[in-house]
Order: C-alpha cells, then structure tokens, then sequence
C-alpha cells in the first residue's frame, strides 16, 4: 500500500521530554499513603498514559498515517501571550500550520491544560496549552477561532481566557460537575455566556452522567454544529481528552471508541467546510491507560475521515439509554436559541 498523501496525515507534535513529569503514587490523585494498602496507585495523570498514546500511533494502523515532529519549549514571552515542554510543543503545532506547512496537527501534549486560568493553575493543568495556541493563531492574523472541547470536564481556563472575546467561540460538552473549590470558581452551566464583548461565545454544554455515543451524537447534530454554522471559523481547535470514555475512573460518561470516531469525523468536515481543512487538536486528559490510546487512536481515525475503521474496540459494547440526554440537550438548545445573540435566528 503506498503511502497517504500529505492531505491525508496528521502532524503530530511531541516531545519525551513531557515523560519527566512525576506526579507520584498514592491513594487516586492525592498523593496520601494511608498506611495500610499493599499497593499504591499511580496518579491518573502519570505518564504511562502518554507513552501507549504515543505507542499505538507509531505501530498501530494508523501509523502510516501520521508524520513525527519535534517540539520545543516556550518561550516566557509565550507564556505571557495567555498568562514547559508542553506549552511550547502546541504552539509548534499551531504554527506548523499557520505558516502553510500542513492542515491537519496534533500535540500531543502532558500535563492537560485547560483548566489553567491566565492568573492560576488548576486540576492536573500549569499552562493552557490550547488558550495559548489561540492567542497565536489570532496575533498571526485568524478572524474567527472555534475551540471544541470534549473532555469530561469544563475547559473552564480556556473558555476564562477568551471570555470577554468575540474572536473566539468557546464549546464545551462535558460532565455536569459544577465547580470544585477556589481554583475552579466556574460552574460550566449553560448561563455562563461570556461578558461585554464575548457575551454569547462561551457555549455550555453540560452533559448528565451516563451521557455516550448517542448522546454526544446528539449534542454535535443539534447544538454544536449550528453555532459553528453561524460563527463560521478560519482555525478550529479540538480539545481531546478520553476521560469521556465509558471506562475513565475520572469522569461517568460513556463515549466509546465509535463515539470518537464519529465526533472526530463531524469535526473534520467543519475545518474542510470553514477553515479551508486547518485544525489543531490538543490532548488533554483521559486516565485508562489502555482504553484511552485507543480512543485516541479512533478520534485521529474520524479526523482522517477514513472509510473503515482501522482498529476494533476491545470493550465493544456498551449499553446506553439516551432519553435523559436528549431532553437535556433539547432544553440547552432553547436556552441559548433565546439568549445568545447569534443563534436565535438559528
């Protein structure tokens, strides 16, 4: 089989350098030995998780498909551009593609990001890897930005960053969580809509507990995709994180490896219809060490727009009833048609 033209790749960026970062052993993400358990865990964000992602993109199906690069890091004026080895990896990615050298990247990128607010670290995330990428993308002369984020928590940093901006359209489908201390004061509800300028560009999306591939389905056709329609965008970034999967222990939805694919897909043909194909994704969590370089495997599959699958789940099936998420969804889709100024003509 000959190899993919270079439309059909993905460029991905990556340093092992971000492997260095030791977040420890003990009890979940606490860091606390108890006294009395035989075996401590891993914090979910260690870098095992990074290192299969890494593996089933260099040897797995999709290998023939994607294109290594090198990151580096950033620069302090960088980082002040918004507020690591990591940060500077995705502005690598993003300015491969700003100066017409590819359409398609990916940074691959430890620790996550998007809970970073520009004043303060939050979660597992230091540096806003896809807020600082944005910055770049719109101080190198991009109109209009849309940053998806899928992973199951708010991308509260993010969405914090470009809150006052009507440049930047920032969607989130996440769980329901609400927030979670000082670090977190965001809610992620659906009346957080951004302020003066950028009212109407923080879209909220909060998915009830149990949400899966229909779900999420239903979310992109009916709320997602008509804001992109109207915004219509000239860079679009993907905020990945598996901990949506069915078997994340950080997070209680239910997305499986065909839920990716479909949601890289529909992603795809908006950057082809919109951005002239150009598209940034950026990794953020996602904790089964082995189920979640297979998701990431399967979304990097929808974003090629493959005609078959190159990989089987190895969970397959899992049972979902999507009544309750519809119904959400459907009451989300009213409340911003009524209060946010661009899609009430939707």
């Amino acid at each position: 089989m000959s190899a993919p033209s270079t439309s059909c790749r993905i460029n991905v960026f990556w340093h092992d350098g971000m492997l260095n970062h030791d977040t420890g052993k003990g009890v979940f993400d606490t860091g606390m030995n108890p006294g009395f358990l035989e075996v401590l865990e891993k914090h979910p964000e260690n870098s095992d998780r990074i290192r299969n992602i890494v593996s089933i993109l260099s040897k797995g199906p999709i290998s023939s498909y994607i294109s290594w690069h090198s990151g580096s890091p950033a620069t302090i004026h960088q980082l002040l551009s918004f507020h690591s080895q990591a940060a500077g990896t995705t502005l690598s990615a993003m300015k491969y593609i700003l100066d017409g050298y590819g359409e398609l990247a990916y940074a691959l990128v430890r620790s996550p990001g998007h809970h970073a607010q520009p004043t303060q670290a939050d979660g597992y995330c230091f540096f806003n890897n896809a807020g600082l990428a944005v910055q770049l993308a719109l101080d190198s002369g991009c109109k209009k930005v849309l940053v998806l984020d899928i992973d199951v928590h708010y991308g509260n940093g993010t969405a914090e960053g470009f809150y006052r901006s009507d440049k930047v359209l920032t969607v989130s489908l996440h769980m329901n969580h609400g927030s979670w201390g000082p670090s977190h004061p965001q809610n992620g509800t659906v009346d957080e809509l951004g302020e003066g300028e950028g009212f109407g560009y923080n879209l909220n999306v909060p998915l009830p507990n149990g949400s899966g591939d229909e779900g999420y389905g239903y979310a992109m056709r009916e709320v997602v995709i008509p804001a992109v329609e109207k915004f219509e965008p000239d860079m679009m970034v993907l905020v990945i994180g598996q901990d949506s999967s069915a078997f994340d222990p950080n997070g209680r939805q239910c997305l499986t490896m065909d839920g990716y694919r479909e949601i890289g897909r529909m992603v795809r043909r908006l950057a082809d219809k919109h951005c002239g194909s150009r598209l940034l994704i950026v990794q953020e969590g996602g904790y089964h060490v082995t189920y979640s370089a297979y998701c990431v495997h399967a979304t990097l599959e929808g974003v090629l727009d493959l005609p078959h699958r190159l990989l089987s789940d190895p969970i397959a099936y899992y049972p979902e009833d999507e009544t309750f998420a519809v119904k959400v969804i459907e009451a989300i889709k009213q409340f911003q048609m009524k209060n946010v100024p661009m899609l009430k003509d939707v």
